[in-house]
C-alpha cells in the first residue's frame, strides 16, 4: 500500500480578467487518493483606483484621419514617464530638455493629447496579479503584463508610482487572513480558537473589538490616529482589493478627468459583477481634486466608499503663478529644463491648459499671497489678491505682476493662442474652483507634508533692489508706488529673475582694447524685480496652508483623518513608508464601512 503525501496538495491559483480565481492541477495516478485543496479568497471585492498627479499620467498624439477616412499620422508618445537608466526617466529628458516654447505649445495641448495606455508595466508577480504555473519566463512576462495593462498601471508614471503600487497590491491581496498580516502588531493574546463544524477541526480568528497596533506609522503618527480594531481586520479580511490605476489628460480641464474616472469605476463594478459594490479612490496631488469632483457626478457618492488624498493642493499652490512668471530654473535646474526653465515655456503651456490653471490659489486660499517690497523690506503695493485672484491678478493686463505677458501666448514656431481663450480657460478654473470648494467625500483621509527641508512657497514675494546704472539710465529712480503700478511694457522680463526696470542690455569693453576678447554684457536698470524663493513650510510644491486646508473646508466633517507628516518631497511621497502605512490604515477603515457585496448574506 503507498502512503498518501505528508504534505496538504494545494492547487496553485491564479486570477482571470474579471478577477475571478483559477485554480490549476494535473492529474496524478489513481492511487494517490488524498483530497486536492482550492483554497477560495474572499468573494468581495472592493477594487482600489489610484489617480495621480498633473504631469503623472502617460500622454500620445491623437492619430490623425485625413479626407474620406483615410489614416494619418500614427499616435507617437508625448509625455512618458518610464523608468530608465538606474530607475530615472530617460525620456522626459532627452525629448523635452531645450524644446522651445512654440514646440511646447504645439505638441502640450489638451485637444491634441489623450491618454496613452503603453507606459511600461512590471515584470514580476504580486497580490493578485498572478501567472498560470508552468509557463516559461517569456509568456510569464507577457501574461503579467497584460494584467497589469488591464488594471490600468501603463497610464500612470513608472518612476513615481509603481513601487508604491506594487507594495499596495502585496499589502492588500498577498494574504487573506487578518490575523497573519505582518503590518499588525497581532500577539497571541489577541487570538482565540474557534470549533468548525463537522468537527474536529479548529480555526484561529482574533479576538473582538481588540485595539491592533500598527508599528510602520511609528510612534508620532500613530498617537495622531484611532487604533484599528480587530473587527475592522475582520471586516477588511472580506474583501480582494485588486489596485488599478486612472490616469487622465492632466492638460484638460480636470472636469473631464472626472468624468473618465467615473466611467473607470462603472466599467470596473460592471467586470467584477456582483461580487463588487463600491471602489476605494487613492489621488496624489492634483489627482485629489479629479476624485473631489467625480464624488459630485450623479450617483457617484454612492459608489465610492471613500476617497485617500496624498500631498493635495486642496486650494490651490502659489508656486503655479511663480514658475509662469520666471519658469521653474532656479527651483530644481534638472526638472525645470523638462517642464520649463523660464517663464515663456511654462506659460507657452500653461496658458491653454485649463487642468494645469486649476492648480492656481482658489477663491479659499488665504488672501494676500502675492506682494512686492521695496529695498527696505516696506511694503510697496497692498497685498494681492483681496478678494478674487482672477480678476485681481490672473487676468489683470494693465500691471506687470499680472499672471502672464500676452506676447507669451504667441511664441516663435508655436500655434498661438488669444487672450480670450486664455481667459476662458481661466473662467473654466474658477468654475471648476467653486464646484468644488469645501465638498469632500464623507469617507476622506488627508495627509500632507509638512517639514522645514522640503520648503514651499506660501506667498509670492517680489523684492525691489537698486540696479546698475553702469552708463544706464540717469535721473532719480521711480519710487516704489510708481513700480507697484508700471504695466507690463513698462518693465524688461524674460521670463527669469529678476525683472528689470528701466535700463538695458549694456556691453562692457573689453579690458585693455583687446579687439579679440570676448563681449561681456551687464543688465542696467533703476530696479531689480526679484522673485524670491520659499517662505513656507511643505512638501517642496504644496504650502501647509494648502495641505491641511480639507478639515478646515470640509462642510460636515466628512473628513475622518488628517494627519501631517514629515520625511518627503511632493513626487515621491508615496515612496515614504510613514504614507505608505497611513494609506494602508486609512483603506482598512474605509474598507470597514463599506457595503457588503451581494454575494454575501
Amino acid at each position: 500500500m503507498t502512503e498518501s503525501p505528508s504534505a496538504p496538495r494545494i492547487a496553485p491559483m491564479t486570477y482571470n480578467a474579471r478577477g475571478n480565481p483559477v485554480h490549476t492541477w494535473t492529474l496524478t495516478p489513481s492511487h494517490i487518493t488524498d483530497p486536492v485543496q482550492c483554497i477560495l479568497p474572499p468573494d468581495g471585492i472592493l477594487p482600489v483606483i489610484f489617480v495621480p498627479g498633473i504631469m503623472g499620467s502617460n500622454l500620445k498624439s491623437k492619430a490623425e484621419e485625413q479626407e474620406g477616412g483615410e489614416p494619418g499620422e500614427e499616435a507617437v508618445p508625448v509625455w512618458r514617464l518610464d523608468a530608465g537608466f538606474m530607475g530615472k526617466n530617460m525620456w522626459l529628458a532627452l525629448n523635452w530638455i531645450n524644446k522651445k516654447a512654440g514646440i511646447r505649445q504645439k505638441l502640450l495641448h489638451p485637444d491634441r493629447v489623450e491618454v496613452d495606455n503603453q507606459g511600461a508595466v512590471p515584470k514580476r508577480a504580486a497580490g493578485t496579479v498572478l501567472a498560470q504555473p508552468g509557463l516559461d519566463r517569456k509568456k510569464t512576462i507577457l501574461a503579467l503584463s497584460k494584467r497589469y495593462e488591464e488594471r490600468g498601471w501603463g497610464e500612470v508614471s513608472e518612476t513615481s508610482y509603481h513601487a508604491f503600487l506594487l507594495w499596495l497590491e502585496e499589502a492588500l491581496n498577498s494574504e487573506f487572513l487578518p490575523h497573519r498580516w505582518p503590518q499588525f502588531d497581532i500577539q497571541p493574546e489577541h487570538l482565540h480558537t474557534v470549533a468548525v463544524e463537522p468537527g474536529p477541526t479548529h480555526i484561529t480568528r482574533l479576538k473582538p473589538e481588540t485595539p491592533i497596533a500598527m508599528p510602520g506609522l511609528g510612534a508620532n503618527l500613530a498617537s495622531q490616529l484611532p487604533s484599528i480594531l480587530s473587527d475592522e481586520l475582520v471586516a477588511r479580511g472580506g474583501y480582494r482589493m485588486p489596485v488599478h490605476a486612472c490616469g487622465y489628460n492632466w492638460l484638460d480641464s480636470n472636469e473631464y478627468a472626472a468624468i473618465r474616472l467615473a466611467e473607470r469605476i462603472d466599467e470596473l463594478m460592471h467586470q467584477y459583477g456582483r461580487n463588487c459594490q463600491q471602489v476605494i479612490l487613492v489621488t496624489h496631488s492634483m489627482g485629489g481634486l479629479v476624485a473631489r469632483r467625480c464624488a459630485q457626478l450623479p450617483g457617484m457618492a454612492a459608489k465610492i466608499a471613500g476617497v485617500v488624498h496624498g500631498v493635495m493642493p486642496a486650494t490651490g499652490a502659489p508656486v503655479a503663478y511663480r514658475r509662469c512668471k520666471v519658469g521653474m530654473s532656479d527651483e530644481d535646474p534638472i526638472a525645470g529644463a523638462v517642464i520649463g526653465p523660464t517663464g515663456q515655456e511654462v506659460t507657452a503651456v500653461f496658458a491653454q491648459a485649463p487642468g494645469a490653471l486649476q492648480l492656481l490659489p482658489t477663491q479659499d486660499y488665504t488672501p494676500g499671497w502675492l506682494r512686492l517690497i521695496d529695498n527696505q523690506g516696506v511694503s510697496a503695493m497692498p497685498r494681492q489678491p483681496v478678494k478674487d485672484p482672477y480678476e485681481e491678478i490672473y487676468l489683470r493686463r494693465d500691471r506687470w505682476w499680472g499672471l502672464l505677458r500676452e506676447e507669451w501666448l504667441a511664441p516663435k514656431d508655436g500655434d498661438p493662442i488669444t487672450w480670450k481663450v486664455f481667459a476662458d480657460n481661466i473662467g473654466s478654473a474658477k468654475e471648476f474652483h467653486q464646484d468644488i470648494a469645501g465638498s469632500y467625500h464623507l469617507q476622506t483621509y488627508v495627509y500632507y507634508g509638512s517639514e522645514d527641508k522640503h520648503p514651499s512657497f506660501e506667498s509670492i514675494t517680489w523684492e525691489m533692489s537698486r540696479g546698475s546704472r553702469l552708463n544706464g539710465p540717469h535721473g532719480s529712480h521711480p519710487d516704489r508706488f510708481t513700480v507697484s503700478n508700471l504695466e507690463m511694457h513698462e518693465v524688461r522680463d524674460d521670463g527669469r529673475s529678476p525683472v528689470y526696470v528701466g535700463g538695458q542690455n549694456q556691453p562692457i569693453p573689453p579690458m585693455r582694447g583687446d579687439p579679440d576678447a570676448p563681449v561681456k554684457t551687464v543688465q542696467t536698470s533703476y530696479w531689480e524685480l526679484h522673485c524670491r524663493m520659499q517662505d513656507g513650510s511643505g512638501d517642496g510644491t504644496v504650502p501647509v496652508s494648502s495641505g491641511s486646508a480639507p478639515i478646515k473646508h470640509a462642510r460636515n466633517g466628512e473628513v475622518r483623518q488628517q494627519i501631517k507628516a514629515p520625511g518627503f518631497d511632493h513626487e515621491a511621497s508615496y515612496a515614504n513608508p510613514l504614507a505608505q502605512h497611513f494609506t494602508l490604515y486609512s483603506l482598512i477603515k474605509v474598507a470597514a464601512k463599506a457595503k457588503r457585496p451581494l454575494c454575501v448574506s
